[in-house]
């Protein structure tokens, strides 16, 4: 078995000693390291985001922050994991930083060193709840107005949905419960392509397909074959010209056909 790690990203050189490097930049505020898969994850204090962010920028060369995303383990009393992928793009190498929290312990912004954050912070409190101290526009972008609840937690409950719409009996926008309730449908997953027992939803309305064409009946077999040997059996009648029949037996014959007249033009 080959000792190859498969891994939907590109692979990218480790910098060597840089995992020691950072331990010995950030001290007490690095929790644990990992160099695994080819990728190095830092997990950091959550109090001490802000700070680690700054020292991986300004003294790493992390210039772009290029993506804030979260994970839930419900069975954690820390539940969240908040996870920060940076990007050198000096040194062409991307780093993890991790911290964890809950739903009441917020996480320090770092929109004051990556502008950006703002909206990708706002997308981690809107799928997962998690607060953010320090973003000054922390609302959802991306579930609807009314929505209760955060749709990538373990534990969102499926009423969270609500419908927004226009009801003219109270001339007002209303809020109601989602009904997600439907008819029970069976599949086979059968493609249409290899030939349903049954008629498709949809085809009763389509017109009736034509019958298949009647073929021809076959031909008699014949034991002695037809064939023509005298000009009568052509069934063709005499030549319409018979300056054209004398022509060509002229010709058969090699000699020179006989024709009225001087054969200027205008002769009969």
């Amino acid at each position: 078995m080959s000792d190859k790690v498969l891994t939907c990203a590109p692979l990218i050189k480790p910098i060597e000693g840089l995992a020691d490097a950072i331990k010995a930049a950030l001290g007490n505020d690095v929790i644990v390291i990992k160099d695994e898969h080819f990728e190095l994850s830092v997990g950091v204090v959550r109090e001490k985001l802000a700070s680690v962010m700054e020292v991986l920028r300004d003294q790493f060369a992390y210039q772009q922050l290029m993506e804030i995303a979260g994970a839930d383990y419900p069975e954690r009393a820390e539940r969240f994991d908040v996870c920060y992928h940076l990007l050198s793009v000096t040194k062409n190498h991307r780093l993890r930083v991790k911290v964890r929290t809950d739903e009441n312990e917020p996480v320090p912004t770092v929109t004051h060193l990556w502008p950006v954050a703002g909206w990708l912070e706002r997308e981690v409190f809107d799928m997962y709840g998690v607060l953010f101290s320090g973003n000054t526009d922390l609302r959802r972008i991306l579930t609807d107005y009314g929505f209760r609840g955060h749709p990538f937690r373990k534990d969102f409950p499926l009423t969270g949905y609500v419908e927004l719409r226009y009801s003219e009996e109270q001339k007002r926008v209303v809020y109601e419960p989602v009904k997600l309730a439907q008819d029970f449908r069976s599949f086979d997953f059968m493609s249409p392509w290899e030939g349903a027992q049954y008629v498709l939803p949809g085809d009763e309305k389509a017109p009736a397909a034509p019958p298949p064409p009647v073929a021809a009946p076959a031909a008699p077999k014949v034991d002695t074959p037809k064939t023509t040997e005298k000009p009568a059996q052509t069934g063709a009648g005499e030549p319409a010209s018979t300056d054209a029949a004398k022509t060509s037996k002229a010709q058969a014959d090699d000699k020179p056909p006989v024709v009225k007249g001087d054969g200027k033009a205008g002769d009969a």
